[in-house]
Order: structure tokens, then sequence, then C-alpha cells
């Protein structure tokens, strides 16, 4: 920790004395302040502000504020534009040291500004995602990407993130976890939920995501599909998501919904914001969720409260507090299972037949905490600083997995009480400028991140703790026939045993330039040195109140993380690139074999794309095609090391090198402010490429299990604005997911007879929304899965479950 002390104190003074060098350009220099208005007074935002002698521009914060710093004294030509408006131009003129002040009033009131301004937004598809930390546009930055709006959101009533990412190509939903959370795949490789192990972010914060998040707070989904590594350290090879959060305003406003749907679902939310005062504005979203289920026994109890302030400190530094709370009681639910005799799905089983214990239950408190300080010196250099923490608490108890039922459909039940904490608590500093060496400009970004997860755990026994949980069999069923044998229903005393600490302790310092030889040819590079340390867990022994320490020791791992791209831009709206980057995987568990923590997998990916820009803007399409090898990739270990069936998550092995190869293509247009649609296909390649070849080892070319072979979405939406038919809205979404494989994948000289994959096919599904807004009050009434599709989501090896059936989803809104 001293090492990790020091490292980032030296890191934070060089970024003390790059500020200094800003800060006496600006005794010399001038600045440009102002504010532009509507002609009825309003604030008008989005406005761009240019100075064309120095090619320098920005952009009107909400409040019609702008500021342009590091201004050589002399006379200049001001142009302020925007789309609806006329140009206007004012000659200025700059002192060394002091501050210009000017306003100009844009002819447009503030309601036909803010028709302009929305469709402005929806079209300008070149602003860079915040989960890119350097703020690079998105011609310039050589990695595929996706945006799930607020706009889709809203217009696919979305609930749950398995239901947005699938708007973008490549990117699908693969796991339900047990019905508490959900795991996604893009490029042959997975993300989890837990914030030790996951790749889900907001607002640019490692988040754990269990119990799902809620989508009434989010403003937009952000994807970076393939190795974010240099910024964000051990994430997932094939994708992260940033969740954006709606933030505080400075005009006052709000909205009351009530959803509700099929199987007794009602969601009634509540959003408000506004000022406090001049400088200080807040947000509060509230959300109750009431949820049935196709699926028998099944339901789900959400309170969720989300509060948020902004404060300006002064025209240069924001400073955001965020916080949230979950508590959500829901039913623990895996599936119809598989039956044990390979490649088989039980498809006469009912899609709403319910395996678990009749008892089973899951019970979550989740809450966190996000500070944000930025801090513009001038318009080309900026400061971002985020300190945030997590808490994770989860209390169930329910069956064991199914991961040994017979051909027949014969399983003796086991037990699983879990009592779990995570807690996740995270810093970072990003220093962002541009400047120019010669005729040479730079895009630098430098930062550094600070992480530490603790996981506290607890061991059960059940008949007075005689008898480890994970050895007790509870009773005897059928998957098939659940009538077939009488179900006990009383609840085992389950008595805790042993709690155990898991601390993991992540530090990482990064830098990358995107230099601009010419303004068709750029170059990005960058490195990130990553630091580890694992300690060896330490456990309380509950019943003979002593202490222990587990088998594995404290383990270190460091490497860095380069990253290389070369861009080409043959006119201002195509971009063509070419890039590698490589990605440090430390890997969580205990390796079956030595009983030690894992080893990291090595990844390399290599990348070439496209992106365009068409019809001015309207039309954007991008399409990329990739490599990424694994050197060694690490799954869940089917048995033990004395042969019996693993049930242990945490018990993993290294299976040896995989490949993905595919590509993507998206396809985004906004034609007008009534219409949009969007496209996008994907094709992926997943496979073991190096093995051992003995027994025990993978088989070789065999594809990995999970990950979707193709996937497809489109989405199209038109709002009505001529006299009969103004406020109507109809829309319809379809989503194709490929053939998949669930179970294990096969490994050589193993002692079954049969391929223990299980097969599972792909399916198409098609959603239609029908929708009428009047003045601030709005409908939308859906319905999903319209065709009544039945396919499957796999949940976890040897267990699948049904896709929802034909449903119906409406809300209705008041906005103020």
């Amino acid at each position: 920790m001293k090492t990790i002390y020091l490292t980032t104190v030296k890191l934070f003074l060089l970024m003390l004395v790059a500020c200094s060098f800003v800060k006496a350009d600006d005794i010399t220099n001038g600045k440009i302040s102002g504010i532009v208005t509507t002609s009825d007074g309003k604030p008008a935002a989005m406005v761009t502000v240019a100075l064309s002698e120095l090619n320098r521009s920005t952009v009107t914060k909400d409040d019609g504020s702008f500021i342009i710093s590091n201004i050589k004294p002399g006379t200049y030509l001001l142009r302020v534009s925007f789309v609806g408006t006329e140009k206007q131009e004012k000659k200025v003129t700059v002192q060394p040291g002091k501050t210009t002040l000017v306003e100009f009033v844009l002819k447009e009131n503030a309601s036909q500004l803010t028709e302009v301004t929305i469709n402005f937004i929806r079209q300008q598809k070149n602003e860079p995602l915040t989960a890119d930390k350097a703020g690079i546009r998105a011609l310039d930055l050589p990695q595929s990407t996706g945006l799930v709006t607020n706009q889709v959101i809203q217009d696919q009533q979305i609930n749950r993130m398995g239901d947005a990412v699938k708007n973008v190509s490549g990117v699908s939903l693969t796991q339900t976890r047990g019905g508490v959370g959900e795991t996604f795949s893009a490029r042959g490789y997975s993300i989890g939920i837990g914030g030790g192990a996951g790749s889900i972010f907001k607002d640019g914060v490692l988040v754990n995501t269990t119990g799902f998040p809620e989508a009434s707070t989010l403003e937009s989904i952000e994807i970076l599909k393939g190795t974010a590594a240099l910024e964000y350290g051990n994430v997932s090879s094939g994708l992260i998501i940033n969740m954006v959060t709606k933030k505080p305003k400075f005009e006052a406003g709000g909205e009351v919904s009530m959803r509700y749907g099929s199987y007794n679902m009602f969601k009634p939310s509540v959003d408000l914001y506004g000022p406090l005062s001049q400088n200080v504005a807040f947000r509060l979203i509230g959300v109750y969720e009431n949820d049935g289920s196709y699926r028998n026994h099944v339901y789900t109890e959400r309170k969720f409260v989300n509060p948020s302030l902004l404060f300006n400190l002064d025209k240069n530094t924001t400073l955001l507090v965020e916080g949230d709370y979950l508590r959500e009681s829901i039913t623990p639910d895996f599936g119809i299972g598989s039956l044990n005799n390979g490649q088989t799905i039980p498809t006469m089983v009912p899609r709403s037949q319910y395996i678990n214990t009749l008892w089973a239950y899951t019970h979550m408190n989740q809450f966190s905490g996000i500070v944000t300080l930025n801090h513009q010196f001038n318009s080309d250099w900026r400061l971002n600083t985020i300190l945030s923490a997590q808490g994770t608490q989860v209390d169930s108890y329910q069956a064991s997995l199914p991961n040994k039922v017979s051909a027949a459909g014969e399983w003796s039940r086991g037990l699983a009480r879990a009592n779990t904490t995570e807690d996740d608590y995270t810093g970072q500093i990003n220093l962002n400028g541009k400047f120019t060496t010669g005729s040479i400009r730079h895009q630098l970004l430098v930062g550094t991140d600070v992480t530490k997860i603790l996981n506290i755990s607890n061991a059960y026994g059940i008949n007075n703790a005689a008898t480890p949980i994970s050895n007790y069999i509870y009773d005897q069923i059928n998957t098939i026939d659940l009538n077939k044998y009488v179900q006990r229903t009383d609840i085992p005393n389950a008595v805790d045993t042993a709690r155990t600490h898991a601390p993991v302790y992540r530090f990482g310092a990064y830098a990358q330039d995107l230099v601009s030889l010419t303004d068709k040819l750029k170059v990005l590079a960058g490195i990130r040195w990553s630091w580890q340390q694992t300690n060896q867990t330490n456990i309380q022994y509950l019943l003979r109140q002593a202490t222990g320490a587990g088998t594995a020791i404290t383990r270190y791992d460091r490497a860095f993380s380069p990253k290389a791209s070369l861009i080409y831009q043959p006119i201002p709206t195509t971009s063509v690139y070419a890039s590698y980057s490589n990605n440090f995987i430390t890997n969580t568990g205990t390796d079956v074999s030595t009983g030690q923590g894992l080893k990291p997998s090595l990844v390399n990916q290599y990348e070439i794309g496209t992106k365009n820009e068409l019809f001015n803007g309207k039309v954007v399409a991008n399409a990329s095609v990739y490599r990424i090898i694994n050197s060694n990739l690490a799954v869940v270990a089917p048995f033990r090391a004395d042969g019996t069936v693993n049930s242990d998550n945490t018990i993993k092995q290294l299976n040896g090198q995989t490949t993905s190869d595919g590509f993507d293509i998206d396809v985004t247009a906004n034609l007008s402010k009534n219409f949009y649609f969007i496209v996008g296909y994907a094709y992926n390649h997943a496979r073991y490429t190096k093995t051992s070849g003995l027994k025990g080892s993978p088989i070789l070319n065999e594809q990995l299990v999970i990950n979707p072979v193709r996937t497809a979405n489109a989405t199209a939406f038109y709002t009505f604005s001529n006299n009969a038919l103004k406020g109507f809205k109809i829309g319809a979404s379809a989503f194709y997911t490929g053939s998949r494989l669930a179970g294990y994948n096969n490994t050589v000289g193993q002692s079954q007879t049969y391929s223990r994959l299980v097969p599972v096919g792909g399916f198409a599904t098609l959603d239609v929304t029908g929708g009428y807004a009047y003045k601030k009050l709005s409908l939308l009434v859906s319905v999903t899965n319209l065709t009544n599709t039945l396919n499957y989501l796999i949940h976890d090896n040897y267990s699948i479950t049904p896709i929802p059936p034909r449903q119906l989803l409406t809300t209705l809104a008041y906005k103020f």
C-alpha cells in the first residue's frame, strides 16, 4: 500500500505542475466569457461559440454560459451559430490577464428552440461517449461503440438492462443468474454482475449490479465493445457497459408515471428536478415495483430512491453528489434445468414450471454514493475527480443448482444458503488536455485509479451444523413431472459456521495521446500499468470461536497494457482505423488443481473498422472486424479435485487459449424529429485454439459455451405531426439471438460417453408499440414477443430458463 500511496502522490504532483503551467498562460493571455439567451430571455444551451481566426470553439452550458480561455491579446471575430437560427457575429478585444464579457440574443423563443435542440442532440452522433475518459469524438475513437439513448429507453419501456443492450449489435443477454441479476456477452466473452469481477459501470465507476439496475434513472447506456483495459483496468475482453444517470437541472420540472403490465406488474415512479438556489440544483427519483411472473411462484418487489445535488462552485467548477438505495425481495429462479444425457432440452416442460423450493427467497439491500468534481482550467484543459462507495448485502436461501438431473428428470435437491456482503470503494483522477507541438495537435489523457473490494461470505451447516449444507439432501423431485413426488415445504434451520473476509486491492496509472499528424491522419497510443493484491482470506469459525486463514496465499499481479491505433479520415465524415490493444485479466476464484488463486490471463485484440456520418449526420453507419486471443480462459471447474461434481462457482480452472473472430455492423438514423431507426448485425466465432491435448483439457476448435454465434436488431419509431394524427406514435422492434451452447465444453478423455454440450437454437422476437401524447400527458402501449416465441436463456451450465411469452406493457406519464 505504501507503493500505491507514493505513486498516487507523485502523479497528483505532476498534475499540479501541469496545472501551474496552464495558470501561467492565463497571466499573459485573456479570456472571453458570456451568455447566450433566446428572444424571450431564456438560456440557450448547446449553442456553438467560435473564434474562427484561432480555430477555437465551445458550446454553451445549460444556463447559456460559455468561456474560452488562454487567448492571446488582440481583436477577434466571435461567431454564434445554432440549428434553426441566424448566425451572429461580434468583434471582441482580448486584453492580457482580463476577461472580456459578451452577450448574444438568438432570434428564437424557448419553445421553438427546445424543439430544435432535441432534434439536434439526437442527430449529433459525433459527440464523445462519457465511457471514453479521454472525451474523444466518435469519428476519432478507434473502437466499436454503441449507445442506447433515453428516447429508446422510453419508447421501448425498458425495465431491465437486458432489454436495453440488445439494441447494440453483437451484445446480448446470455444468462439470468437465478433471477437476481443478468450476464451479458459480446465478441465471445461475458461480463458478470459483481463489482469485483464485472465490467458494468455507472457514470464511469465500477458497480455491482446484483438486483438489476433501475432503468428509470438512466439518461443513456454506453457500450465499448472489445477491451477497454487502458482506461478501466481489469475488465472483460468482450465489452464494458457504462450507465449514464439522469442529472440535476437548473430549470424546474419532472414527471410522474405509472407502468402496468401482464402478470399484475405495476410500477409507479416520480422524477423531480429544479434549482434550490442560483448555483445549486437537485434531482430526486423514486420508484416502486411489484411484479408477478409467467414463472410459477416467482415475484419481485423493489423500492428505489435516487437523490442527487449539483453545485456550481464557480464558472469553471462543478460538484455532483449522487446517492441511491435499493431494497429488493425476489424469488430466485434458475429455470427448468436440463436432462443429464447430453444434447437434451426438456421441451415437454411448461414455460411456467418452477423447480426451486416453494419457500426460496432472496433479499437484497444496496446503497451507493458518488462524488464527482469537474474543473475546467480553460477551454483546453480539464480535471475530473471521482470518489465512490457501494455496499451490496444479499440474504438468500434456496435449492442448490440443478446440475445433477438424470436423463429421466430425477433430481435429489440440495440446499444453498448465502449471506454475503460486497463493499466497493473507488477513486480516480483524470486530466484531459489539448495542445500543439508545431503543426501537430494532441489530445492527452493522464489518469490514475484505486479500488478496494471486500467480500464477506458466510458458510452454513444443517442438523445443528453437523452437516455442511453442500452435503445435505433436502428432497427428491422429478423436473419433468412435479406430481411424481410430494415436495417438502419446511425450511431447515441453517446455522452459521464460518465467515470469510476476502479483500482485493487494485491500482492503475495510464496515459494516452491522440496525435493529429494532419487533418486526415491520426495516431492514438497509450499504456496502462495495473497492479492487484488479492489478500489471503481471513476465516472466523463462529461455533468454536477461532480464526484461521484460507489455503490460497496472498497473490500479487501486475502488468503493462499497451494500446496503439492508426486512424485515416479521407473526408471529414468518414474514418477508417486499425488498432491493437492488450488486456490484463486478473482472474478471481481458486484453482481447482492447486488450491491457490488463479493466474491472470493475457488478451490481445486486433480490430479494423470504419465510421461514417451520412446525409449531414442524420445517418451513422459503423462496421468493424476483429480478432481477440485470450491466452488462458478461466472457467468454473465442472468437477472438484476429488472427482465429485462442483457446485461452487469460485472453484475454477484455466482451460487454454481461446480465439474469437467476428464482425459487427450498426446503422442509426434520425431522418427527422419524427422518425428514427436502428439496425444492427453481428457474427462471432469463439473457440478453443490451443490446448494441451491431454486428458481433462478442452477439445480443440470446440465452440465456447454461452455465446451466441449471430445477433441482429432492428427498431423504428414514427411520431405523427399532421393535424389529423398529431401526437400519435407507432413503433416496432425485432431482435434475433442466434444458436448457443449451454452446459460445459467437452474435455479429452472425459468419463461421460455423451457430449456435455446442450445446443440451444436461435430465436427472434417482435415487439410493437403505439402511443399518444397530448400536451403534458402521454400513454404508451406495447405488446412484447408478439408471436409468442418459445426459446431459452442460459442460466448456468446445465440449466436454462424460458424467455417471457407474449405480454402487455403500458406507461401513463405526466410531465410538468
